[in-house]
């Protein structure tokens, strides 16, 4: 990880180098402290930000999580489960007294249209690298991250389709090996332990 961490700060100090005007959206992670491009609206202005690497996410699901509890726990909320499970007990009695016949369930690949079914339209606004996107295991906010920094280090709008083919082309691509074959079988063993 730390490793990972070093190559970023290479990079973002690289850049930082070549656009000074960036150093302005220069900051640094609540939670995590690590440093990182914040979207111009949010320059110099909260301090209360968190990296897009985790930290956000993070974040959002323990606020929500707490949000929830405290939801139920108060009246309003136990007379909304108690009612919520009452109709699921009600219509678990009521499923099991019509059983459906497995053949007429559609399921994927059968003319339904749904998320993750192989017969589902693509989205017009990305086109048909959508499922691409999903298929690579792309980290929506990490995308959009990327897409909200390249488009301020190259000074023009960069679109998310852009970012998705540069992220396939890069990836696709075998990376060149710079030190000798005997470091890259250390480097595999630290990896892989016998």
């Amino acid at each position: 990880m730390a490793a990972l961490v070093l190559e970023y700060y290479l990079l973002l100090r690289s850049v930082l180098r070549a656009k000074p005007d960036l150093r302005r959206l220069l900051t640094r992670c609540r939670h995590c402290r690590i440093f990182f491009l914040a979207h111009p609206r949010n320059a110099n202005r909260r301090h209360t930000l968190r990296c897009p690497f985790g930290c956000q996410q993070a974040h959002r699901r323990r606020e929500s999580i707490r949000r929830s509890v405290a939801h139920n726990r108060g009246e309003e909320g136990k007379a909304k489960k108690r009612d919520l499970n009452n109709k699921r007990n009600g219509a678990r009695a009521r499923k099991d007294r019509h059983q459906v016949p497995a053949a007429a369930v559609p399921g994927p690949g059968t003319g339904s249209v749904g998320p993750g079914c192989p017969t589902a339209l693509p989205d017009p606004a990305t086109g048909p690298l959508e499922p691409a996107c999903r298929a690579g295991g792309w980290n929506e906010p990490m995308v959009e991250h990327v897409r909200m920094v390249s488009s301020l280090i190259e000074g023009r709008r960069v679109s998310r389709r852009e970012v998705l083919e540069m992220l396939a082309k890069v990836l696709r691509q075998h990376s060149i090996g710079r030190s000798k074959r005997i470091d890259h079988t250390v480097a595999w063993l630290n990896e892989h332990p016998p």
